[in-house]
């Protein structure tokens, strides 16, 4: 393998080196500056006194005095209840103070224990509507609301006024699904608000529980994320990771309309979809919590949306409480209110345009297609592997063609460099090195490029195998969750940088990575003058898999099991490849060609004429300003 193409691996190696760091950061990065501030996390108290305070501070709540005369004695007193909706697919809980969810567990999906997963009970999230009146304004959250009608699927709640008509909150779960519809809708309450009142508020506060056993690779997946109702994407709202001196606190405010906010774990999200959409304005705020508190982070959102006070159209939402499953976002999307695509899927980080699109087309069909074979996950992860090595073989062979190719070209080049000894002879060696290579129509860069088309389908596992909910729990081998690391090896203490365990597909992937180095290396060919960026190039390739261990070591054993995988067959690849290949046979289809090129320049391959030429015209040129320097 040529000098070009260890520069490229070398560049892809760099690449993934900061899309880790950017993972890991990219939440610190994003986060103003101006909104962090210092804060101990030194009680159980904490989550519910800055739950509290945000919420006193969110609005200044009007008092109301509480006589017979108030608008809204009726609700300012009663006994709270909460009413169960249940699809057999999510449980939600309705409490009768707010009108506002307050519960939410999902069949199917177990957490570390054992049980239904709980998405947050009561103390852990706080959802307050808030409409003015002309003397008092209305937050749900104070105020108790009468169940007037109740069924397996629905329930209408009713805030009553005192001679002012009526509020009513109707929740409605469809069936098969994770959607709860609400409609808002108020009843002969048309002296209750001013005439030209057209918005109604929404304060969403909650803490996110841990549902994972890696509490470092959970929370750097949960985030807030909205979309914008102009975008395609949806957009995550950075949140720095908590320290000792500061939890991270960040604030955010986004002027374009929202079609939603997602409050989204590793696995599960909290949805609120707008059908109407959110209007400009919307204010993000959130904060990260220290391993230990039970809760990955707090994140809160202060939104508005339109409202009829005349009840001639309701004010509608949709929740979706549910799973990070692609398959099963992208069915909830379509029982969306209105005629605009809501892309719930788009919730899940799948990469960046090109790898998402390899994510969409390639890794999830394919991944959906042998998971209906009902196999472990681990031989699921093995066959895509194969599968897409077979697929990027084509580019693989082209590349190590090139290398062969200027390998087998060595006697020519080593005549060169006998040619020009010294030093100051650089560039004509270069020049003639150059020569050989166009006169044989290799290219020294022929072996790069198929080697960054790989790179898409590399990066495109990277950002599924954390995303796959398919994984999560599924165990294979010593690993009991292919979504979180494998503990085959632990201790007590505390390592820096390693943690209390060790990863043994993270250490297999790196140990194939450094053979795989070992072996390229001696498979290259350098040319004249590479001797010093050669032994950097070196230092880097080796210096990589050190650092791939200590960044994946806390990561996916999906994710290092098939970059294992991957490096494995790889290695075995190339061994074939250099024992099928004969590098004087090589050499003596070279020059048969350019026998048969001599006399018609046309029918020479174009595997790097053009490349050459244009190496050749910068040299001549690089050539021309140094003579015009040394004048």
């Amino acid at each position: 393998m040529d000098r070009r193409s260890f520069i490229g691996l070398a560049l892809i190696s760099v690449i993934i080196f900061l899309v880790l760091l950017w993972s890991g950061n990219n939440q610190k990065k994003n986060a103003p500056a101006k909104a962090r501030y210092e804060q101990k996390l030194d009680s159980a108290r904490t989550a519910e006194d800055s739950i509290r305070h945000a919420q006193q501070d969110a609005y200044s709540a009007t008092a109301t005095r509480q006589d017979s005369l108030s608008a809204l004695f009726p609700a300012m007193n009663g006994t709270e209840n909460v009413v169960f909706l249940d699809n057999g697919s999510v449980r939600i809980g309705i409490s009768s103070k707010g009108a506002a969810p307050c519960f939410a567990q999902l069949s199917g999906y177990k957490d570390q224990k054992g049980d239904n997963v709980i998405l947050f009970s009561q103390d852990e999230i706080s959802l307050n509507f808030k409409i003015d009146g002309k003397n008092q304004n209305i937050q749900s959250k104070e105020l108790f609301f009468e169940t007037v009608k109740k069924d397996a699927a629905s329930v209408t709640m009713r805030l009553n006024t005192n001679g002012y008509g009526y509020m009513d909150f109707i929740y409605t779960l469809l069936p098969e699904s994770y959607m709860l519809n609400l409609d808002i809708k108020a009843t002969g309450m048309g002296n209750f608000f001013s005439s030209d009142l057209n918005t109604l508020a929404v304060d969403w506060i909650q803490n996110l529980r841990q549902q994972e056993k890696g509490f470092e690779f959970e929370q750097r997946y949960t985030t807030l994320t909205y979309k914008r109702n102009d975008k395609v994407k949806a957009k995550v709202f950075g949140i720095a990771p908590a320290s000792r001196k500061s939890n991270g606190a960040t604030s955010k405010t986004v002027e374009e309309q929202l079609d939603w906010v997602a409050y989204k774990n590793q696995f599960f999200s909290c949805i609120m979809i707008a059908t109407d959409t959110y209007a400009g304005g919307t204010q993000l705020s959130g904060n990260s919590y220290l391993k230990g508190k039970g809760y990955m982070k707090k994140l809160m959102s202060k939104t508005h949306t339109a409202f009829d006070p005349n009840g001639n159209e309701p004010t509608k939402f949709q929740f979706y409480f549910g799973p990070n499953d692609y398959k099963i976002l992208k069915q909830n999307s379509k029982l969306a209110h209105g005629d605009h695509k809501i892309r719930l899927n788009r919730v899940m980080d799948l990469g960046w345009p090109v790898v998402r699109e390899v994510n969409r087309f390639l890794i999830i069909p394919l991944f959906t297609l042998l998971s209906k074979w009902n196999l472990n996950m681990g031989i699921v992860i093995l066959l895509m592997t194969l599968i897409v090595k077979v697929l990027v073989f084509p580019a693989q062979v082209k590349s190590y063609m090139s290398s062969a190719k200027m390998r087998a070209l060595k006697p020519y080049v080593d005549e060169v460099n006998a040619k020009y000894p010294k030093p100051e002879d650089a560039m004509k060696k270069q020049q003639e090195t150059m020569a050989v290579y166009s006169k044989y129509g290799v290219s020294p860069m022929g072996g790069c490029l198929p080697s960054l088309i790989q790179m898409p389908v590399w990066m495109a596992f990277f950002f599924f195998v954390p995303n796959a909910i398919e994984l999560r729990q599924q165990s294979f081998l010593w690993a009991t969750d292919l979504t979180g690391f494998d503990e085959l090896i632990r201790w007590n203490t505390n390592i820096p940088l390693i943690g209390n365990h060790l990863s043994i597909f993270c250490l297999l992937f790196c140990v194939t990575n450094i053979i795989n180095t070992i072996y390229s290396m001696q498979q290259q060919q350098m040319a004249p003058g590479q001797e010093d960026s050669m032994k950097m190039m070196r230092w880097m390739m080796y210096a990589m898999p050190v650092i791939f261990f200590f960044s994946f070591n806390n990561y996916s054993s999906g994710l290092c099991y098939y970059y294992f995988i991957s490096g494995l067959v790889g290695i075995i690849t190339m061994i074939w490849l250099r024992r099928s290949t004969d590098d004087k046979a090589i050499l003596a289809k070279l020059e048969a060609d350019y026998e048969a090129s001599r006399n018609d320049p046309g029918k020479r391959k174009a595997g790097g004429s053009s490349m050459m030429a244009r190496l050749e015209a910068l040299q001549k040129e690089q050539e021309r300003l140094q003579k015009q320097q040394k004048k």
